[in-house]
């Protein structure tokens, strides 16, 4: 086990900041107790923005270019959150020079750049990971048990949605979300969550069909200033088109059952909805992030004139946590960006080369990141061709 360990992050945006929090939090998190670590840098172009988030999490300094971090080396551990198409040649750089890797979802913005990326990680000495966040959450990780123990048997369908509204303002500013080819907008940014979080419960998607991307608002206005995650911020009178999806939708096959996955960033009123209903041999569960503290499951047991759907409160005898939180008692509750602290922790865990049987389920490996891509690329060849069935 090392000494200690360099944290850094590169991106200071929405999502780099639930990073930067969650590696505070990780080593307050189960035992064993991992190894001290050393807040090093924030990374990010914007360096006022950069400064703001490192002050902000306790990091010691902020730096303008993901190069100043590889360079570092008090840094040994770095999580990256940027634009997708920039993750090729941060992700390969940090690797080369000996870093550990955290990579956000999706792993790239083009199918040929993550295979490469995956190549490098195999050829690396360290570790390097992809951040499927909702695989530690609580619930979803619950409803896969009941599934795995047979309590709700063999998985016959799933649907599934994830309905976000960022996008649905006409006056959202154009950013790099807007840009891209066909895919790399709902259904890159989210439908990458939902369709590992259907894998997760439902095992590997053999095939999908229905391909439909849908750009609902055709032109954003050009943004005065540095925009953050999803913030409107002042635009001006100039616009540029936008070149992916607001909208995508497909349905998949199973190795068992079949299922529908549909996404939106135009979803008037819907900030982050991610919900989905999995109907099984024995009963059926649902889960909505919108009340991420329960779930809901039916059995088939009782008369039917009285059974029906009841809400199962999460507590220290589910996933996570136990010794996962503060105050770990049932009733209290947790949210999303508990789940980042759970990533954050099993990665750190990896590094310190805690025995598996000690530690966290490991997070996803590149070569998962280049298969949930496979998953989206067929659904955009579907979409391509007529709603097609297209084999994975």
């Amino acid at each position: 086990m090392p000494d200690s360990i360099g944290v850094a992050v590169i991106g200071a945006g929405m999502a780099g900041q639930a990073h930067a929090a969650a590696y505070r939090v990780a080593p307050t998190l189960y035992d064993p107790v991992l190894p001290p670590l050393r807040y090093v840098a924030i990374g990010d172009v914007n360096e006022q923005l950069g400064g703001h988030v490192a002050r902000r999490y306790g990091y010691e300094s902020a730096v303008g270019s993901w190069e100043a971090v590889a360079e570092d080396p008090a840094v040994d551990v770095v999580s990256v959150v940027v634009a997708n198409r920039f993750h090729r040649q941060v992700v390969e750089g940090l690797l080369a020079a000996g870093k550990h890797v955290l990579c956000e979802k999706p792993l790239s913005d083009t199918l040929d750049d993550a295979r490469a990326m995956a190549r490098a990680a195999e050829q690396a000495d360290t570790v390097a990971r992809i951040g499927f966040t909702y695989r530690r959450n609580p619930g979803i990780a619950a409803i896969r048990d009941l599934i795995r123990d047979g309590t709700l048997g063999k998985v016959l369908h799933f649907s599934g949605r994830y309905w976000t509204d960022y996008g649905c303002s006409p006056k959202a500013p154009m950013s790099w979300r807007y840009q891209g080819g066909p895919g790399t907008g709902a259904l890159a940014d989210i439908g990458s969550h939902l369709s590992y979080v259907a894998e997760f419960l439902c095992g590997d998607i053999r095939s999908v069909a229905g391909g439909r991307l849908a750009t609902a608002i055709p032109e954003r206005p050009l943004p005065l200033g540095a925009v953050t995650g999803h913030h409107l911020v002042e635009v001006g009178e100039d616009y540029e088109a936008v070149e992916n999806d607001d909208y995508a939708a497909f349905s998949a096959e199973f190795a068992q059952g079949a299922g529908s996955l549909e996404v939106s960033r135009v979803a008037a009123g819907h900030p982050n909805t991610l919900t989905f209903e999995v109907f099984c041999e024995k009963g059926a569960a649902r889960f909505d992030q919108l009340r991420p503290a329960e779930i809901e499951l039916f059995l088939h047991e009782g008369p039917e004139a009285t059974n029906g759907y009841r809400t199962v409160n999460l507590g220290p005898g589910h996933a996570y946590l136990s010794a996962g939180l503060a105050m770990d008692a049932p009733g209290v509750g947790f949210g999303q960006n508990d789940a980042f602290g759970y990533q954050a922790r099993a990665f750190l865990e990896e590094v310190a080369g805690l025995d598996v049987s000690d530690s966290l389920p490991r997070n996803a490996s590149f070569a998962d990141g280049v298969h949930n891509m496979e998953i989206l690329e067929a659904a955009v060849e579907s979409a391509a061709h007529h709603g097609k069935k297209v084999v994975l």
